[in-house]
């Protein structure tokens, strides 16, 4: 019953259930990690991912995230006819992903309810300083870094006699992406929480908008096209370099 739609689907919907979770955790108030800062915000979004690319990987690749699904196709890796099917169910799975996590803490949400802006944290990202163009710079950064990389990931390979053999790493192939991931939001997350994939923040900001949550503040719409535009634009300048210089 895996295929890719689900495999997407599941795979982004873990990634953003811990990876939310781990900001529930850390921002609402009577949690037992309260306040354990951005070193363990990090850290569990980077294991967010390697637990999302576990799940999706041997299917589908394990994008999550449309802006590596996008500067995949422009780099003629994917085909552009899958596009619009992973997009979708990346976007359901973050969904999802929030629904779950909002489920388990609500009565953290509950406690926290007389702090609106840390409860849309938990959900979305937004500017340490609100500046239009260098919030968008950052996620065009961050992005693009992660979508970089992504292109030169290479697989294990050994040999038998003359013939090259590929390797599988199992699980371990997950560790690159989760560990590129982690040094994005150590080094550049600081301005703006790096989204660095439109679902991620798109999703679950809806969620945020829909759930009933007592002192629920704004869903901040106005910010939203940062993290869509920013790591659209991160992935393609990341994949038109790539074409430039794989030729």
């Amino acid at each position: 019953m895996m295929n890719e739609f689900t495999a997407e689907l599941i795979g982004t919907a873990v990634l953003i259930l811990l990876g939310g979770g781990v900001c529930s955790n850390v921002s609402l108030k009577k949690s037992l990690g309260n306040g354990s800062g951005w070193i363990v915000i990090t850290t569990g979004w980077a294991l967010a991912v390697f637990a999302g690319v576990v799940i999706a990987g041997p299917v589908s690749g394990a994008h999550l995230n449309p802006a590596v699904t996008v500067g995949l196709a422009l780099a003629n890796k994917f085909d552009w006819a899958n596009v619009p099917m992973f997009v979708l169910a990346q976007l359901l799975g973050a969904m999802i992903g929030a629904f779950l996590n909002w489920a388990m803490y609500k009565d953290h949400f509950d406690a926290t309810s007389d702090d609106p802006g840390a409860q849309l944290g938990v959900f979305s990202t937004g500017a340490a300083i609100p500046n239009a163009f260098r919030n968008v710079l950052s996620e065009v950064l961050g992005t693009f870094v992660l979508v970089f990389c992504v292109f030169y990931f290479a697989g294990a390979s050994g040999t038998a006699g003359t013939e090259e053999v590929k390797i599988g790493l199992g699980s371990v192939g997950a560790l690159p992406v989760a560990f590129i991931v982690w040094s994005i939001g150590l080094s550049l997350g600081g301005t703006t929480g790096y989204a660095i994939n439109p679902a991620r923040d798109f999703g679950p900001r809806i969620m945020h908008a829909i759930l009933p949550m007592k002192g629920k503040g704004s869903s901040n719409w106005g910010y939203a096209w940062v993290p869509i535009v920013g790591p659209l634009l991160g992935a393609i300048i990341a994949a038109l370099l790539f074409n430039f210089l794989s030729n």
